[in-house]
This record gives structure tokens, sequence and C-alpha cells, in this order.
């Protein structure tokens, strides 16, 4: 996934006056670990390793942004801890049995049966990532649905999605609407899924997001906080010892 996505945000919100952190979760970017190709709780584990952290050292941790399977993250990640006020989902998946078929081809679950993994390839026959039945399994048992329902009130919950979405289509962003109790929603008109050309629609919408009247008590905070970004998950916080944090890959 695009991680220039998250690095505009940081900048975004660093110009604000807000700290961010990015990080890689296990097996992603320079961090140890092997990739997976679900392991959706096991990031959502790994974000509240660095939510503890960055409290341990004193930060307020204001906010947390993903996009992509990061926006998964997110929503298991307030439905499990419930310990951020303020959660940002940047055009995330809610059906996961969708998506499949475009990235590991017809009949994958034939083909994992029988010999337990399927290598995903780029054009030349290079081997990118092996996706195991494990893994494949994780993936279809996660339950946005469930996980929605499960979101406290207390959440300010956003979900930002591009009308033009070629991976995951923006009807995904109504289903999270419709069942998220403290939820806001907004469509960038003609936005694609990296929002190629809409970079700074999706940085105004975060800010708008954490800097609106919903979000006057973030903003406060955020003077004493940081903001955590992932190379794939970013967390946000306020200024200086505040942070948030952002996540991608669908």
């Amino acid at each position: 996934m695009d991680d220039s996505i998250m690095i505009d945000l940081a900048a975004a919100l660093t110009k604000k006056g807000m700290s961010a952190f990015r990080f890689d979760f296990s097996g992603n970017g320079e961090s140890e670990g092997e990739f997976q190709y679900g392991n959706y709780k096991k990031e959502a584990a790994d974000l509240h390793s660095v939510v503890l952290y960055l409290r341990q050292e004193k930060y307020d941790v204001a906010a947390i942004v993903g996009h992509s399977k990061g926006g998964d993250v997110m929503v298991l990640y307030a439905s499990i801890y419930n310990d951020v006020p303020m959660v940002i989902n940047l055009s995330g998946r809610f059906n996961l049995e969708k998506g499949i078929e475009e990235r590991l081809g017809k009949e994958f679950m034939d083909r994992i049966n029988k010999e337990g993994y399927i290598d995903v390839t780029n054009k030349s026959g290079e081997v990118l990532y092996r996706v195991t039945k494990e893994s494949l399994m994780e993936r279809l048992g996660s339950d946005m649905h469930a996980a929605s329902l499960s979101i406290s009130k207390e959440c300010r919950f956003f979900t930002i999605h591009g009308s033009a979405d070629e991976i995951i289509p923006v009807e995904d962003a109504y289903e999270f609407a419709k069942l998220i109790s403290n939820h806001k929603l907004r469509v960038i008109e003609g936005a694609n899924h990296c929002y190629t050309a809409h970079r700074r629609e999706l940085s105004d919408a975060v800010v708008d997001a954490i800097t609106s009247s919903r979000g006057d008590h973030i903003l406060e905070q955020m003077q004493n906080g940081v903001l955590i970004q992932p190379a794939m998950p970013l967390i946000s916080s306020p200024p200086v010892t505040s942070r948030y944090i952002i996540k991608g890959l669908d």
C-alpha cells in the first residue's frame, strides 16, 4: 500500500501543531517478523502495544488513523480495547470475504486446501508474499459487522472513503455508518483508493475530523499528547506530548 498517504497526513497534522507517530506492524516494512495476509487481531495488538508504550512515556494518545486494511484494524481496535477517544477509518473494507479472489485468483479455497498456501506473485513471477491457510481463515473470520456493533458510543468514530474507490467500494463505508453508534461519514467525490488526485481533500478531511466541534476535547487533550503513525497505521495526538496513529494495506 502507498505509504505516502500516511506521510502526507502526518505532515498536514504537524502543520496544525499536532504530533504524529508512524510505525510498521510486525512483518511489515522495517519491523521484524513474517508478513501475514490476515493478522488483523495481531495488528490491533501491535497497535495497543504502541499506545501503551506512548502512555508510559507520558504521551496522551488522542486518535488513531488507519487506511485500507489499517481501517479494519482501527475498527477491531476500537471494539476490543476502547481506550482511544477518536478513531478514523480511511477506506476500510466492511465485508472481508470480498476482494480475495482479485488477489488470490479463482478457486482459491480449493488451492489453499490442497497446498496449504498460495504464493502471490507479480507479473514477472516473483513471489511477493505467501498466504497460508491459517492467515486466510483469520481474515475470513474477522467480522466487521460484529466489531462495529461492539464499539462504544463514547468513541468518536469517523469513516472517510473515496466515491471512486476501485478496490473497496464506497458502499462499504455506508455499512460502517449504519452500525457504529457515534459515527460520522465523509465521502470524497471522485477519489480512488489511494486518493491519488485528492490528497489535499483527504488531509483536510482528517484535520477537520480532529478539529471539528465534535473533537474539541481531543484538541484540548492534544496540547499534551502525540500522534502515532505506523507506515501502515497512524496514531495521532496533541502537540508535543500527544499522538495519532495511522495504518494501511488491504
